[in-house]
């Protein structure tokens, strides 16, 4: 059983898409996900920065990435990058998922807007 603290295995994720963004009508380049809620949150590149805004204001202290292939945690206190356990399923967005995402909301100038 894991004990890290910030990280509870046995939460899914919120959904396939960020949070917020699919409230406001937003887009995303890549999503992460709260090791202790299972919130789904856009990264700091995106033009929102949802997951990071979600850490500062809950106090839930891991992210691991919501990305195909990536499997690598983030603690905001130390500011590193660590491997972790085995997360709730599923570990990323579907692979037919556009990047950034949704394709119907993403800006023509995308690239632009990124931070």
């Amino acid at each position: 059983m894991n004990t890290t603290p910030g990280i509870d295995i046995s939460i899914p994720p919120s959904g396939t898409g960020c949070v917020e963004c699919e409230a406001s009508g937003g887009w995303w380049l890549h999503l992460r996900r709260c090791a202790q809620c299972g919130h789904i949150g856009c990264c700091d590149n995106s033009p929102a920065q949802h997951a990071t805004a979600h850490a500062h204001s809950t106090g839930h202290p891991v992210i691991r990435s919501f990305e195909p292939g990536e499997d690598w945690f983030f603690d905001y206190p130390s500011s590193k990058f660590f491997a972790g356990p085995e997360l709730e399923p599923p570990a990323h967005h579907p692979l037919d998922q556009s990047v950034p995402g949704p394709a119907s909301r993403v800006a023509a100038d995308w690239r632009q807007h990124l931070h």
